[in-house]
């Protein structure tokens, strides 16, 4: 498998959750179905913490911890409720890394943003669509991951949200070893463009708001511009 085969298992991986999640689903039994599909899908572990899916509901949303501190709670899914996924497979050392909020609304997850009644969840998922159109009209080969650090949080402030990120940062390079990561964070002076992929998963809110919202995708550069994997 290569790098945009692997993410593509994510993505059929989150195109099934949103086909079987249901009001009265554990997350406990929706992570061991998502991780199920990975494996049946070409994965042959997983990279962070060996936990395929992070999965977070309701005002867990708003959480932001390491993997190496993470259980699945024991939370059943409500007929209106608002779930974080977030997938982690890899094919012989190589990553995916993918990540959404789902909508559930009268027990159906709302595919279409622009269709969700809960005028607070429409607004963060909108947010999250266009902090990633701004990255792909922001960024240029001579980026770097403390530019993009700095433009992305104005842009989240501004608009009147707050990054939730227990470390501050908005993504990483995609490498073939954790601790080889390098972060979209204020300091890091080496350009977007020296890395072969890297992720951006702005992680929001709005205060004194009980939920957060994520969306997760891998980009590079092809032929100097960037683009989605």
């Amino acid at each position: 498998m290569e790098n945009k085969d692997v993410q593509n298992l994510a993505k059929l991986t989150m195109q099934y959750a949103k086909e079987i999640i249901k009001s009265g689903m554990s997350l406990v039994d929706l992570r061991k179905d998502l991780e199920k599909k990975m494996f049946i899908l070409g994965a042959d572990s997983f990279w962070y913490w060996n936990i395929g899916a992070f999965i977070f509901s309701g005002d867990e949303t708003y959480v932001s911890i390491s993997g190496k501190h993470y259980t699945t709670s024991d939370r059943f899914i409500q007929n209106d409720d608002i779930i974080t996924i977030d997938l982690s497979p890899q094919n012989n050392n190589i990553w995916g890394d993918y990540a959404r909020t789902i909508v559930v609304e009268n027990g159906i997850v709302v595919d279409c943003i622009d269709n969700i009644q809960n005028n607070d969840w429409r607004k963060g998922l909108q947010m999250e669509n266009s902090l990633h159109q701004e990255l792909l009209k922001y960024v240029t080969v001579e980026t770097t991951f403390e530019d993009l650090y700095f433009h992305m949080n104005n842009m989240i402030n501004k608009e009147g949200f707050i990054n939730l990120d227990f470390l501050g940062n908005l993504g990483h390079s995609i490498v073939n070893k954790s601790e080889d990561r390098i972060y979209i964070e204020k300091g890091n002076k080496i350009k977007l463009s020296d890395v072969n992929y890297f992720t951006f998963e702005p992680h929001i809110s709005v205060s004194n708001s009980p939920y957060g919202y994520k969306k997760e995708n891998i980009y590079y550069f092809d032929n100097g511009q960037l683009v989605e994997l």
